[in-house]
């Protein structure tokens, strides 16, 4: 089982590189059920593969000026501050059990794990549309407001359950500001950089990391970012989206029927 964590590494990496996020969508659940971690340190850990990964793919297109680093830094900024918010004053006091009457019992890591299920189920969806709305013309009015709300709320996703938040950060410059694809993936990777490393210098010590597993994985999502990068130059990574999208539908789903039925019956 641990062969196949380290080779979703790579995966990870590869996804990242090809749509410009969606490495944490995967790396989570391969934390918690491949390697047994529990939640808040699978959400840490993947806060910090997600972290380097998107930093060392940020590098290329930084050399190619494809960042688009006012918006980077208009959107960035708040979704610190919300990232910050939720690993700071949200997660350290979550009690152990969110709900313990009535014949329910819901922990900590359950509510968690059902959370970022719920979110995996979003982004599947978002991932399987093949209708996108058009890219804004250069006369249309940018609505920053709308822009730093969502940079607020993609912050407060990732700090809360570890996702570097690419598959609305991409949507959102596409939509929001027209720019192209390219320069949205690029600008993501720089913005999931920023959060996903802040995110988890911010809760470092608070939970146990083992730093020879966490580099190896590191370096093999690293390796993966390479070669979706260099795929990404001969495939659209948008054709790519559906099948993602429906790999995506199907750990949510697994997700869900584990923590809430499974669990249930031991």
């Amino acid at each position: 089982m641990e062969i196949l964590g380290y080779l979703s590494a790579i995966i990870i990496g590869l996804v990242m590189g090809l749509i410009g996020g969606g490495g944490s969508i995967l790396s989570v659940p391969i934390f918690v059920y491949v390697f047994g971690f529990d939640a808040v340190t699978a959400t840490a850990l993947s806060l910090f593969v997600v972290g380097v990964t998107s930093s060392v793919g940020s590098v290329g297109f930084i050399r190619q000026g494809q960042i688009n680093y006012r918006t980077a830094f208009t959107f960035g900024i708040p979704s610190i501050l919300g990232v910050l918010f939720s690993r700071r004053l949200v997660l350290p006091h979550l009690p152990h059990y969110i709900i313990n009457r009535w014949g329910i019992t819901l922990t900590k890591d359950m509510f968690l794990l059902l959370l970022f299920s719920i979110l995996m189920l979003i982004a599947s969806v978002k991932m399987i549309q093949k209708n996108e709305r058009p890219r804004l013309r250069k006369y249309d009015e940018v609505n920053y407001t709308l822009l730093v709300s969502q940079g607020l709320l993609v912050g407060i996703i990732t700090g809360l359950i570890g996702a570097g938040g690419g598959f609305l950060i991409v949507p959102a410059l596409v939509m929001l500001l027209g720019l192209t694809m390219k320069r949205a993936v690029a600008t993501s990777l720089f913005i999931i950089s920023m959060n996903s490393l802040l995110g988890f210098l911010s809760t470092m010590k608070m939970v146990k990391h083992d730093w020879g597993f966490l580099l190896v994985f590191s370096a093999l999502s690293v390796l993966g970012i390479f070669i979706g990068l260099g795929l990404s130059k001969k495939m659209d990574g948008r054709k790519l989206k559906p099948l993602f999208g429906w790999i995506v539908l199907a750990m949510g789903l697994f997700i869900i029927i584990k923590e809430i039925f499974l669990k249930q019956q031991f």
